[in-house]
């Protein structure tokens, strides 16, 4: 029988909230080495003491960022994220679009309106209507997003 792979809690723990280093292999620094404690998987406790090192030790930025794996543009994005949002500022965000981009006010007005008129129209026939009217080829099922949005938003 095969042995059972043991799931690692941190691991697991670092993975759901975006906290994993991808490259635990760059941190140097001694700190990370020598302790329990302090684990290069760790991304926010990596940053924040590759930001201590330069603020509290007077490291150079230069010899900080590459002990704790990262350039120098990276680490002055670190103390911008870090003066701006605290520990929170250091857990990376989620990539790619923040929110209905397509969708601005002028198109979800259109849209309202739309659905005021005749409350049986469908997402699936606004579609075209809106990329008639804008030139925006939107998925019906955005379309459906952005209205649960906007009846979550008048509750």
């Amino acid at each position: 029988m095969p042995a059972t792979k043991r799931s690692d809690p941190k691991l697991d723990a670092l993975r759901q909230r975006r906290a994993l280093n991808p490259r635990p292999e760059r941190v140097t620094d001694e700190l990370f080495r020598e302790s329990e404690f302090f684990d290069p998987r760790d991304l926010p406790q990596v940053k924040y003491e590759m930001l201590r090192r330069v603020q509290t030790e007077a490291a150079s930025v230069t010899s900080a960022a590459k002990a704790f794996g990262f350039s120098r543009p990276s680490f002055y994005e670190a103390q911008a994220a870090f003066a701006d949002a605290g520990l929170d500022g250091l857990v990376p965000r989620k990539r790619g679009p923040r929110g209905a981009h397509k969708l601005g006010a002028d198109v979800m007005a259109f849209i309202l309106e739309s659905r005021s008129k005749d409350a049986s129209v469908t997402a699936a026939s606004l579609a075209p209507l809106v990329q008639k009217r804008f030139g925006l080829k939107v998925h019906p099922r955005s379309i459906e997003r952005a209205l649960a949005r906007h009846e979550k938003k008048r509750q």
